[in-house]
């Protein structure tokens, strides 16, 4: 399906019913990464998944500010209106969940439940940011001037995703498959805009995120493990769950038990609510 949010048509999808479960993907993803989950989380929940701005099916602009944190965050506020939603459990991962975080505190009133795989709230230190920015710079420069084929045999080779190799050659064929028919456009503008050291670091409003949180890491993933560990000492209704044998992409690397975390969260909520 598509929407046409602030002049941007996206593309998304609903399967199921019951509670409003939206998913928010990582950098050169997807809805279509969440198609196994949201398929057996249907029996219990409205799963909404949609492609982010310069991802996957939804408009790839040439202006890098329109990927900003704060349009993205309209953007999200004004799909939830058109669709007559009042509120979400949010799911979010690595990207998706700097952009779950940002939503969270922009709009308070929209999220009853937070959930963040493998995700950070920012770089607090400006110096360490404006690396970061020089850095997600120049590698959108080099996406839009090699094209998507080179950026993604570089991509898939960083440390970060390096446990995803012990995956079955088919589901790594498709996760490269799923990369490679992303925009170079999109991808760059997404870096420039709303990469890691361009958006706002969320560390000190932490405490303001009151509503349920669960921290999702994988044991094999050190540095987002010890910002969960970070996180959840300043958001106050927070716990944490490092997966074993996973390392960044828990939804990926083990499915079936990254649905299941979240089922049993979400129903834990549930059953305290009674």
């Amino acid at each position: 399906m598509r929407i046409l949010l602030n002049n941007i048509t996206y593309s998304y999808e609903i399967i199921g019913s019951g509670p409003k479960l939206l998913f928010l993907h990582g950098f050169t993803g997807s809805k279509q990464n969440w198609k196994g989950i949201a398929s057996n989380l249907s029996e219990h929940f409205t799963v909404i998944t949609i492609d982010l701005i310069g991802h996957g099916e939804t408009d790839s602009p040439l202006d890098s500010a329109r990927y900003e944190m704060n349009a993205a965050c309209l953007d999200l506020n004004l799909f939830l209106e058109k669709l007559d939603i009042n509120t979400v459990q949010l799911v979010g991962y690595s990207m998706g969940g700097r952009l779950a975080i940002a939503f969270a505190l922009s709009y308070p009133n929209r999220v009853s439940s937070l959930i963040l795989e493998s995700s950070s709230p920012g770089i607090e230190r400006i110096e360490e940011r404006n690396l970061r920015i020089l850095s997600d710079e120049q590698l959108a420069e080099e996406i839009v001037e090699k094209g998507i084929t080179e950026f993604v045999n570089k991509w898939e080779n960083i440390p970060l995703f390096e446990s995803q190799k012990l995956l079955p050659e088919s589901i790594q064929a498709a996760i490269r498959a799923e990369r490679l028919t992303n925009n170079p456009i999109g991808l760059a503008g997404s870096l420039k805009g709303m990469g890691t050291g361009k958006q706002p670091s969320y560390w000190d409003q932490l405490q303001e995120i009151k509503i349920p949180s669960l921290f999702i890491c994988g044991e094999w993933d050190e540095k987002f493990c010890t910002i969960a560990e970070e996180m959840s000492v300043r958001v106050p209704n927070s716990t944490i769950q490092k997966v074993f044998n996973a390392g960044h992409a828990i939804h990926v690397e083990q499915p079936e038990f990254f649905g299941k975390i979240v089922v049993e969260f979400l129903h834990s909520l549930t059953n305290k609510e009674e």
